[in-house]
Protein backbone atom coordinates (compact mmCIF):
# COMPACT_ATOMS: atom_id res chain seq x y z
CA UNK A 1 0.00 0.00 0.00
CA UNK A 2 2.98 2.09 -0.09
CA UNK A 3 2.15 3.65 -3.29
CA UNK A 4 -0.91 5.30 -1.88
CA UNK A 5 1.08 7.03 1.20
CA UNK A 6 2.80 10.60 1.53
CA UNK A 7 6.52 10.34 3.00
CA UNK A 8 4.83 12.16 6.15
CA UNK A 9 2.58 9.27 6.72
CA UNK A 10 5.18 6.67 5.99
CA UNK A 11 7.37 8.70 8.27
CA UNK A 12 4.41 8.53 11.07
CA UNK A 13 3.85 5.16 10.42
CA UNK A 14 7.29 4.16 11.26
CA UNK A 15 7.67 6.32 14.30
CA UNK A 16 4.52 4.87 15.57
CA UNK A 17 5.88 1.51 14.74
CA UNK A 18 9.38 2.06 16.11
CA UNK A 19 7.72 3.37 19.56
CA UNK A 20 4.97 0.52 19.64
CA UNK A 21 7.83 -2.17 19.98
CA UNK A 22 10.27 -0.46 21.91
CA UNK A 23 7.79 0.88 24.69
CA UNK A 24 4.41 -0.77 24.54
CA UNK A 25 5.18 -4.37 23.28
CA UNK A 26 7.42 -5.75 26.09
CA UNK A 27 5.17 -4.74 29.02
CA UNK A 28 1.64 -5.80 27.24
CA UNK A 29 1.39 -9.22 28.81
CA UNK A 30 2.30 -8.61 32.16
CA UNK A 31 -0.05 -5.00 31.73
CA UNK A 32 -2.93 -7.46 30.62
CA UNK A 33 -2.20 -10.28 33.16
CA UNK A 34 -2.40 -7.04 35.99
CA UNK A 35 -5.00 -4.69 34.53
CA UNK A 36 -2.63 -2.04 34.61
CA UNK A 37 -3.66 0.79 32.89
CA UNK A 38 -0.90 2.07 30.60
CA UNK A 39 -0.69 5.58 31.94
CA UNK A 40 2.97 6.04 31.42
CA UNK A 41 3.45 5.30 28.05
CA UNK A 42 0.02 7.32 26.91
CA UNK A 43 2.39 10.43 28.76
CA UNK A 44 4.88 9.41 26.17
CA UNK A 45 2.42 8.64 22.51
CA UNK A 46 1.26 12.59 24.24
CA UNK A 47 4.99 14.17 23.57
CA UNK A 48 5.32 12.33 20.68
CA UNK A 49 1.60 13.62 19.10
CA UNK A 50 0.10 10.87 19.10
CA UNK A 51 -2.89 11.76 21.47
CA UNK A 52 -3.39 15.17 19.37
CA UNK A 53 -3.53 13.49 15.81
CA UNK A 54 -6.54 15.02 14.42
CA UNK A 55 -6.65 18.25 16.68
CA UNK A 56 -5.98 21.92 14.57
CA UNK A 57 -2.39 23.33 15.74
CA UNK A 58 -4.65 26.22 17.11
CA UNK A 59 -4.79 24.17 19.44
CA UNK A 60 -1.89 22.34 20.26
CA UNK A 61 -2.49 19.31 17.56
CA UNK A 62 -0.63 18.47 14.92
CA UNK A 63 -3.57 17.99 12.38
CA UNK A 64 -2.13 14.98 10.93
CA UNK A 65 -5.23 13.40 8.87
CA UNK A 66 -7.22 10.72 9.10
CA UNK A 67 -4.95 8.10 7.54
CA UNK A 68 -2.09 9.32 9.19
CA UNK A 69 -3.80 8.29 12.46
CA UNK A 70 -5.22 5.36 11.16
CA UNK A 71 -1.81 3.75 10.33
CA UNK A 72 -0.09 5.07 13.96
CA UNK A 73 -3.14 3.20 15.84
CA UNK A 74 -2.67 -0.01 13.36
CA UNK A 75 0.84 -0.01 14.61
CA UNK A 76 0.41 0.88 18.33
CA UNK A 77 -2.85 -2.41 18.65
CA UNK A 78 -0.04 -4.66 16.87
CA UNK A 79 1.74 -4.15 20.06
CA UNK A 80 -0.97 -3.53 23.06
CA UNK A 81 -4.59 -3.22 21.92
CA UNK A 82 -5.46 -2.21 25.10
CA UNK A 83 -3.26 0.81 24.68
CA UNK A 84 -4.61 1.26 21.37
CA UNK A 85 -8.07 1.52 22.27
CA UNK A 86 -7.74 4.03 24.87
CA UNK A 87 -5.55 6.41 21.85
CA UNK A 88 -9.16 5.66 19.79
CA UNK A 89 -11.62 6.98 21.87
CA UNK A 90 -9.73 10.02 23.05
CA UNK A 91 -8.68 10.97 19.35
CA UNK A 92 -11.27 9.76 17.08
CA UNK A 93 -14.48 10.90 19.36
CA UNK A 94 -13.51 12.63 22.00
CA UNK A 95 -11.02 15.23 20.75
CA UNK A 96 -12.97 15.42 17.73
CA UNK A 97 -16.13 15.97 19.22
CA UNK A 98 -15.20 18.80 20.89
CA UNK A 99 -13.08 20.65 18.41
CA UNK A 100 -16.21 20.36 16.20
CA UNK A 101 -19.24 21.16 18.50
CA UNK A 102 -16.90 22.65 21.59
CA UNK A 103 -17.01 26.58 22.82
CA UNK A 104 -13.75 28.29 22.49
CA UNK A 105 -14.06 28.14 26.55
CA UNK A 106 -14.56 24.59 25.92
CA UNK A 107 -11.55 24.06 23.37
CA UNK A 108 -9.16 26.21 25.31
CA UNK A 109 -9.87 24.39 28.81
CA UNK A 110 -10.12 20.62 27.58
CA UNK A 111 -9.02 20.55 23.65
CA UNK A 112 -5.42 22.08 24.49
CA UNK A 113 -4.91 19.48 27.32
CA UNK A 114 -6.11 16.16 25.57
CA UNK A 115 -4.05 17.22 22.33
CA UNK A 116 -0.97 16.85 24.51
CA UNK A 117 -1.90 13.68 26.33
CA UNK A 118 -2.54 15.58 29.76
CA UNK A 119 -5.84 14.52 30.25
CA UNK A 120 -7.67 11.78 28.49
CA UNK A 121 -11.24 11.54 27.11
CA UNK A 122 -14.11 9.60 27.62
CA UNK A 123 -17.16 8.83 25.81
CA UNK A 124 -20.15 7.48 27.89
CA UNK A 125 -23.46 6.53 25.63
CA UNK A 126 -23.96 3.76 26.89
CA UNK A 127 -26.10 2.14 29.76
CA UNK A 128 -27.71 -0.53 30.84
CA UNK A 129 -30.51 -0.74 29.32
CA UNK A 130 -29.42 1.33 26.04
CA UNK A 131 -26.64 -0.13 24.26
CA UNK A 132 -27.25 -1.04 20.18
CA UNK A 133 -30.26 1.80 20.76
CA UNK A 134 -29.46 5.30 22.21
CA UNK A 135 -32.99 6.45 21.95
CA UNK A 136 -33.59 4.47 24.74
CA UNK A 137 -31.65 5.87 27.36
CA UNK A 138 -33.05 6.74 30.65
CA UNK A 139 -29.80 8.91 32.09
CA UNK A 140 -31.69 12.59 32.54
CA UNK A 141 -30.44 16.05 32.37
CA UNK A 142 -32.82 18.13 33.88
CA UNK A 143 -32.49 22.47 34.17
CA UNK A 144 -32.15 23.98 37.27
CA UNK A 145 -31.23 27.40 36.23
CA UNK A 146 -27.71 27.88 35.03
CA UNK A 147 -26.92 24.03 35.67
CA UNK A 148 -28.27 20.89 35.06
CA UNK A 149 -28.78 18.24 37.34
CA UNK A 150 -27.44 14.67 35.99
CA UNK A 151 -28.99 11.26 37.02
CA UNK A 152 -28.44 7.89 35.67
CA UNK A 153 -25.78 5.25 35.36
CA UNK A 154 -23.64 4.40 32.25
CA UNK A 155 -21.97 1.41 31.69
CA UNK A 156 -19.18 -0.25 29.76
CA UNK A 157 -17.31 3.25 29.67
CA UNK A 158 -14.01 2.76 28.34
CA UNK A 159 -10.90 5.04 30.24
CA UNK A 160 -14.17 5.82 32.69
CA UNK A 161 -11.98 5.65 35.68
CA UNK A 162 -8.92 7.41 34.51
CA UNK A 163 -10.33 10.18 32.49
CA UNK A 164 -9.75 13.77 32.33
CA UNK A 165 -12.96 14.70 31.07
CA UNK A 166 -16.14 12.05 29.69
CA UNK A 167 -18.36 13.28 27.23
CA UNK A 168 -21.80 12.19 28.76
CA UNK A 169 -24.58 11.63 26.65
CA UNK A 170 -28.17 12.66 28.90
CA UNK A 171 -32.39 13.42 27.81
CA UNK A 172 -33.13 16.96 28.46
CA UNK A 173 -36.52 15.92 26.89
CA UNK A 174 -37.72 12.52 27.58
CA UNK A 175 -38.37 10.99 24.05
CA UNK A 176 -37.04 11.13 20.88
CA UNK A 177 -33.53 11.54 19.46
CA UNK A 178 -33.76 15.59 19.39
CA UNK A 179 -34.33 15.08 23.37
CA UNK A 180 -30.45 14.43 24.08
CA UNK A 181 -27.85 16.58 24.52
CA UNK A 182 -24.12 16.32 25.42
CA UNK A 183 -21.86 17.59 28.39
CA UNK A 184 -18.53 17.75 29.40
CA UNK A 185 -18.12 15.79 33.17
CA UNK A 186 -14.71 16.04 34.76
CA UNK A 187 -13.96 13.94 38.23
CA UNK A 188 -14.91 15.65 41.59
CA UNK A 189 -18.05 17.06 40.21
CA UNK A 190 -20.08 16.48 43.57
CA UNK A 191 -22.87 13.42 42.62
CA UNK A 192 -20.34 12.19 40.38
CA UNK A 193 -18.93 9.07 41.03
CA UNK A 194 -16.41 5.99 39.16
CA UNK A 195 -18.40 2.23 39.63
CA UNK A 196 -17.02 -0.78 39.03
CA UNK A 197 -14.00 -1.90 37.06
CA UNK A 198 -15.23 -4.37 34.84
CA UNK A 199 -12.89 -8.10 34.54
CA UNK A 200 -12.86 -8.16 31.39
CA UNK A 201 -11.74 -11.42 28.36
CA UNK A 202 -9.55 -9.09 26.54
CA UNK A 203 -7.66 -5.60 26.35
CA UNK A 204 -7.27 -5.64 30.27
CA UNK A 205 -5.38 -2.91 30.74
CA UNK A 206 -7.35 -0.18 29.50
CA UNK A 207 -10.32 0.28 32.20
CA UNK A 208 -13.56 -0.28 31.54
CA UNK A 209 -16.37 0.93 33.84
CA UNK A 210 -19.58 2.16 35.23
CA UNK A 211 -20.23 5.89 36.03
CA UNK A 212 -22.88 7.00 38.13
CA UNK A 213 -24.40 10.17 38.63
CA UNK A 214 -26.76 11.24 41.97
CA UNK A 215 -27.92 15.00 41.01
CA UNK A 216 -24.95 15.72 39.60
CA UNK A 217 -24.95 19.48 39.15
CA UNK A 218 -23.46 20.56 35.65
CA UNK A 219 -22.56 24.30 34.64
CA UNK A 220 -24.60 24.96 31.40
CA UNK A 221 -21.42 26.00 29.92
CA UNK A 222 -20.40 22.36 30.21
CA UNK A 223 -22.98 22.05 27.63
CA UNK A 224 -21.04 19.93 24.51
CA UNK A 225 -22.93 22.26 21.25
CA UNK A 226 -26.59 23.13 21.56
CA UNK A 227 -29.39 21.58 23.36
CA UNK A 228 -30.63 18.37 21.53
CA UNK A 229 -27.61 17.93 19.64
CA UNK A 230 -26.46 15.20 21.63
CA UNK A 231 -27.31 12.40 19.41
CA UNK A 232 -25.87 14.04 16.47
CA UNK A 233 -22.58 14.50 18.48
CA UNK A 234 -22.95 10.93 19.21
CA UNK A 235 -23.62 9.26 15.51
CA UNK A 236 -20.43 11.69 14.15
CA UNK A 237 -17.91 10.50 16.75
CA UNK A 238 -19.08 6.90 16.17
CA UNK A 239 -18.11 7.48 12.23
CA UNK A 240 -14.86 8.40 13.47
CA UNK A 241 -14.50 5.38 16.33
CA UNK A 242 -15.44 2.84 13.82
CA UNK A 243 -12.24 3.81 11.88
CA UNK A 244 -10.29 3.65 14.75
CA UNK A 245 -11.71 0.54 15.72
CA UNK A 246 -11.03 -0.89 12.37
CA UNK A 247 -7.42 0.01 12.51
CA UNK A 248 -7.41 -1.44 16.01
CA UNK A 249 -8.30 -4.80 14.40
CA UNK A 250 -6.03 -4.82 11.84
CA UNK A 251 -3.25 -3.87 14.20
CA UNK A 252 -3.98 -7.06 16.02
CA UNK A 253 -4.37 -8.91 12.72
CA UNK A 254 -1.06 -7.89 11.72
CA UNK A 255 0.57 -8.76 15.07
CA UNK A 256 -1.00 -12.45 14.92
CA UNK A 257 0.39 -13.14 11.46
CA UNK A 258 3.82 -12.34 12.15
CA UNK A 259 3.78 -14.37 15.54
CA UNK A 260 2.18 -17.32 13.45
CA UNK A 261 5.11 -17.10 10.66
CA UNK A 262 8.08 -16.46 13.52
CA UNK A 263 7.13 -19.49 15.88
CA UNK A 264 5.62 -21.76 11.93
CA UNK A 265 9.65 -21.25 10.85
CA UNK A 266 10.83 -22.34 14.27
CA UNK A 267 8.80 -25.26 14.97
CA UNK A 268 9.43 -28.56 13.54
CA UNK A 269 6.86 -31.73 13.21
CA UNK A 270 7.75 -34.85 10.75
CA UNK A 271 11.71 -33.51 10.20
CA UNK A 272 10.61 -30.11 8.70
CA UNK A 273 9.46 -26.57 9.61
CA UNK A 274 5.70 -26.85 10.12
CA UNK A 275 5.95 -23.88 7.34
CA UNK A 276 6.88 -26.60 4.44
CA UNK A 277 3.03 -27.64 4.83
CA UNK A 278 1.22 -26.87 2.54
CA UNK A 279 -1.98 -27.06 4.28
CA UNK A 280 -0.15 -24.33 6.96
CA UNK A 281 0.82 -22.72 4.18
CA UNK A 282 -2.53 -22.20 2.80
CA UNK A 283 -3.62 -20.75 6.27
CA UNK A 284 -0.86 -17.77 6.08
CA UNK A 285 -1.95 -17.52 2.46
CA UNK A 286 -5.82 -16.46 3.81
CA UNK A 287 -4.51 -15.06 6.51
CA UNK A 288 -2.69 -12.40 5.05
CA UNK A 289 -5.21 -11.94 1.81
CA UNK A 290 -8.10 -10.94 4.59
CA UNK A 291 -5.78 -8.55 6.06
CA UNK A 292 -5.51 -6.87 2.76
CA UNK A 293 -8.87 -6.69 2.20
CA UNK A 294 -9.08 -5.26 5.55
CA UNK A 295 -6.10 -2.53 5.12
CA UNK A 296 -8.06 -1.67 1.40
CA UNK A 297 -11.25 -0.99 3.62
CA UNK A 298 -9.89 0.77 6.06
CA UNK A 299 -7.86 3.01 3.97
CA UNK A 300 -10.17 3.84 2.13
CA UNK A 301 -12.88 5.14 5.10
CA UNK A 302 -9.65 7.18 6.50
CA UNK A 303 -9.24 8.73 3.00
CA UNK A 304 -13.19 9.51 2.45
CA UNK A 305 -12.98 10.91 6.42
CA UNK A 306 -10.02 13.22 5.64
CA UNK A 307 -11.71 14.70 2.32
CA UNK A 308 -14.50 15.84 4.36
CA UNK A 309 -17.05 13.71 2.89
CA UNK A 310 -19.80 11.39 4.61
CA UNK A 311 -17.86 8.15 5.92
CA UNK A 312 -20.96 6.67 7.57
CA UNK A 313 -20.94 4.13 5.25
CA UNK A 314 -17.28 2.81 4.58
CA UNK A 315 -16.31 3.51 8.18
CA UNK A 316 -19.05 0.73 9.24
CA UNK A 317 -17.72 -1.21 6.44
CA UNK A 318 -14.27 -1.26 7.22
CA UNK A 319 -15.21 -1.79 10.97
CA UNK A 320 -17.39 -4.52 10.47
CA UNK A 321 -15.58 -6.48 8.01
CA UNK A 322 -11.64 -5.74 10.06
CA UNK A 323 -13.28 -6.48 12.89
CA UNK A 324 -14.35 -10.03 11.66
CA UNK A 325 -11.52 -10.45 9.94
CA UNK A 326 -9.43 -10.21 13.33
CA UNK A 327 -10.97 -12.73 14.93
CA UNK A 328 -10.66 -14.93 12.08
CA UNK A 329 -7.03 -14.35 11.91
CA UNK A 330 -6.61 -14.54 15.72
CA UNK A 331 -7.77 -18.01 15.32
CA UNK A 332 -6.28 -19.62 12.65
CA UNK A 333 -3.13 -18.18 14.61
CA UNK A 334 -4.33 -19.69 17.82
CA UNK A 335 -4.24 -23.06 15.43
CA UNK A 336 -1.11 -22.59 14.13
CA UNK A 337 0.71 -22.98 16.93
CA UNK A 338 -1.68 -25.85 18.29
CA UNK A 339 -1.35 -26.37 21.82
CA UNK A 340 0.79 -23.43 22.44
CA UNK A 341 -1.30 -21.26 20.86
CA UNK A 342 -3.69 -21.74 24.04
CA UNK A 343 -1.33 -20.78 26.32
CA UNK A 344 -0.54 -17.31 27.56
CA UNK A 345 3.34 -17.44 27.53
CA UNK A 346 2.50 -16.99 23.74
CA UNK A 347 1.17 -13.61 22.89
CA UNK A 348 -1.48 -15.36 20.01
CA UNK A 349 -3.26 -15.85 23.02
CA UNK A 350 -3.75 -12.27 24.03
CA UNK A 351 -4.25 -11.65 20.66
CA UNK A 352 -7.12 -13.92 20.22
CA UNK A 353 -8.35 -12.47 23.28
CA UNK A 354 -8.37 -9.06 22.84
CA UNK A 355 -10.16 -9.05 18.78
CA UNK A 356 -13.33 -10.52 20.16
CA UNK A 357 -14.50 -7.09 21.47
CA UNK A 358 -13.97 -5.21 18.21
CA UNK A 359 -16.46 -6.97 17.03
CA UNK A 360 -19.42 -4.67 19.54
CA UNK A 361 -17.30 -1.99 20.04
CA UNK A 362 -18.96 1.26 18.53
CA UNK A 363 -21.68 -0.54 17.46
CA UNK A 364 -22.23 -4.45 17.69
CA UNK A 365 -21.74 -5.71 13.62
CA UNK A 366 -25.10 -6.94 13.49
CA UNK A 367 -25.86 -2.76 13.69
CA UNK A 368 -23.22 -2.23 11.37
CA UNK A 369 -24.80 -4.00 9.04
CA UNK A 370 -28.55 -1.90 9.83
CA UNK A 371 -26.26 0.98 9.09
CA UNK A 372 -24.55 -0.13 5.76
CA UNK A 373 -27.81 -1.45 4.31
CA UNK A 374 -30.17 1.88 5.14
CA UNK A 375 -26.92 3.87 3.43
CA UNK A 376 -26.80 2.16 0.45
CA UNK A 377 -30.74 1.75 0.12
CA UNK A 378 -31.22 5.68 1.21
CA UNK A 379 -28.75 6.79 -1.85
CA UNK A 380 -30.40 4.18 -4.15
CA UNK A 381 -33.73 5.89 -3.27
CA UNK A 382 -32.06 9.07 -3.94
CA UNK A 383 -30.62 8.51 -7.67
CA UNK A 384 -34.34 6.88 -8.48
CA UNK A 385 -35.17 10.47 -7.74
Amino acid sequence: MSFLLTKEQLMIQKMAREFARKDLAPKAAERDLNHEFPGDSLAKMGELGFMGMLVSEEYGGDNLGTIAYSLALTEIAAACASTAVVMSVHNSICCGSIEKYGSDQQKEEFLKPMATGEIIGAFALTEPEAGSDPQAMACTAEKDGDDYIINGTKRFITTGKNSGVTILLARTEPTGSKGISAFLITHGMDGFEVGRVEDKMGQCASDTTDLLFNNCRVPSSRMLGKEGEGFTIAMSGLDAGRIGIASLSLGIANAAMEESIKYGKQREQFGQKITDFQGLRWMIADMAMDIEAARLMVLNAADIKERGENCTQAASMAKCFASEMAQRVTGTAIQLHGGYGYIKEYPVERFYRDARITTIYEGTNQIQRVVISNEILKDKKKKKK
